[in-house]
């Protein structure tokens, strides 16, 4: 079968391109490999033929993993182009942990991010966490979130090209997140999502009460949100990308057919088909086959 390979090496100051290249030839030998760049000095696609996927990370992965600064991607070469794609948000879309940025205007945010930080790598149950630190933010004000948003929250370089490409060509694309609607909402629309879900925070007199609304969108929420838009759209797992950093992203980056680990938690990129942890979101875009002359910025 044929076997895609893609090489991205965001920062190649220190030659990771060109020696992941070199070593990867070595290694792929009389296989013929199929050279296209993707990204002049960036990234740079193989195809090769094995007799299956475990074969070719059997002969590649030792060499991979150990040139530094280099993200790649080992995938079947057919249908690489995903049809829908579900995207986490806080630290996957944007730069922050919103809840996080919240408790800062509490003075908490230090004891909020280590529970924050405890829960993305699946050391404390997700939903117990989220009430937890929801709880402390009761009497935070509509103009404080609003404030949040304006000077906090940056989207990820290259979300608004992973997106905007995937539309282009035809892909459905939802965020889903353990985060906020105040939040999701807003960088949705202006990263170009067609749909968002995540969790409603309770008001009442312009001010947080401290609770969640019932049911809780954590892991399970966005694991069946995927399984509905699969069905609503009559796509099977090979085309379905699902791209997060925490542990509540697990269940949903092994239900897709390419799963992305994105400067993740261990545990994530165990679960993962691929993991990004040097270069942006536009990686996502390379390891589908995208060219820069192909991508929308």
């Amino acid at each position: 079968m044929d076997i895609a390979l893609t090489l991205v090496a965001p920062s190649d100051q220190n030659g990771s391109l060109k020696e992941a290249e070199t070593l990867v030839l070595q290694k792929l030998g009389s296989r013929d490999a199929k050279p296209t760049i993707l990204s002049e000095g960036i990234a740079i696609d193989y195809i090769a033929e094995f007799s299956s996927l475990e074969e070719a990370k059997h002969q590649l992965i030792e060499t991979l993993n150990g040139i530094s600064g280099l993200d790649w991607c080992l995938q079947p070469a057919l249908n690489r182009k995903k049809k829908l794609l579900l995207a986490d948000m806080d630290s996957t879309m944007i730069t922050v942990e919103c809840i996080d940025e919240l408790a800062d205007f509490m003075g908490l945010k230090e004891k909020v991010a280590a529970i924050t930080e405890a829960a993305m790598r699946g050391e404390l149950n997700f939903e117990a966490a989220l009430i937890e630190r929801v709880a402390l933010l009761e009497g935070l004000t509509e103009a404080q979130l609003a404030e949040c948003y304006a000077g906090r929250i940056n989207l990820m370089d290259g979300a608004k090209a992973l997106v905007r490409t995937m539309r282009k060509n035809g892909a459905y694309t939802a965020l889903v997140s353990g985060g906020f609607t105040y939040f999701t909402g807003k960088v949705a629309e202006a990263i170009g999502f067609h749909m968002n879900r995540a969790n409603i925070l309770e008001m009442d007199n312009g001010k947080l009460t401290g609770t969640v609304a019932m049911p809780i969108c954590g892991a399970n929420t966005k694991l069946e949100t995927l399984k509905a838009l699969a069905a609503e759209h009559k796509l099977g797992k090979h085309e379905i990308m699902a791209v997060g950093d925490g542990a509540n992203d697990i269940p949903m980056i092994e239900a897709a057919g390419l799963g992305v680990a994105y400067h993740a938690k261990p545990k994530t990129q165990a679960a993962a088909t691929c993991s990004v942890k040097y270069g942006d979101l536009r990686t996502l875009l390379y390891y589908q086959g995208y060219t820069d002359a192909e991508i929308t910025e």
